[in-house]
């Protein structure tokens, strides 16, 4: 495999990263894509954490890239503790499999961890994100928004017991309800890419989406 490096993102690379995510997640998830609209407006957000911001860099070319974002769990004792969360993480499809993306959350997590930060939660596939030593977010009584359990809510505690005693509903930022009427003009200023449905990968999305469960019965 050929070499790599992690780096923070600049302004001049905006538009090399949301085309790249764009590449990672056509037609993954749903027919086309939304993150890199996403990608897009995140930058603009409140939420948004620049210096958890990274790239993915192979012989000048972008391959990967992962977000930051502040969040919260919004806790059944009227507490809201603040966490963090990230996405989307994206790496070029000739670069999938090769270690990248694990690089890029490994990293990330480091510095977070320097500074300061004690736990993350994300949406995401539990086959991969277990390996990088997320769990359920259930195990820690945290449910999504709606307060449901849900596979595909992950957690991982950067601080030991920093996630003991939260049981709560996790809150991503407004940022991630992409308005789609704008996400699809934003497509328009990239290639045209054709919109298949039906692929394996669409399937298991909607598979993890479709496991959830009250979590207060």
């Amino acid at each position: 495999m050929e070499p790599f490096t992690i780096r923070l993102e600049r302004e001049e690379d905006y538009r090399a990263v949301e085309d790249l995510t764009r590449e990672a997640f056509w037609n993954h998830h749903v027919p086309g894509c939304d993150e890199h609209y996403l990608a897009h407006v995140l930058r603009e957000s409140d939420c948004f954490l620049p210096e958890l911001d990274f790239v993915a860099e192979a012989k000048g070319e972008i391959i990967g890239n992962i977000m930051y974002t502040k969040a919260s769990v919004l806790c059944d004792d009227g507490e809201a503790f603040a966490a963090l969360s990230f996405g989307p993480l994206s790496v070029l499809p000739d670069w999938q499999g090769k270690g990248v993306g694990s690089a890029l959350v490994r990293h990330s997590l480091g510095r977070a961890s320097e500074l300061g930060y004690t736990a993350v939660l994300i949406y995401g596939d539990p086959s991969f994100y277990s390996h990088l030593g997320f769990l359920p977010a259930e195990s820690f009584g945290i449910g999504t928004a709606g307060d449901d359990y849900m596979d595909a809510l992950q957690a991982l505690e950067l601080v030991a017991g920093a996630l003991r005693g939260k049981e709560g509903r996790f809150a991503e930022d407004h940022a991630y309800e992409v308005d789609e009427a704008a996400a699809e003009l934003f497509d328009q200023t990239f290639p045209a890419k054709e919109k298949r449905e039906g692929l394996p990968s669409q399937l298991k999305f909607l598979q993890h989406v479709s496991m959830r469960r009250p979590r207060k019965l």
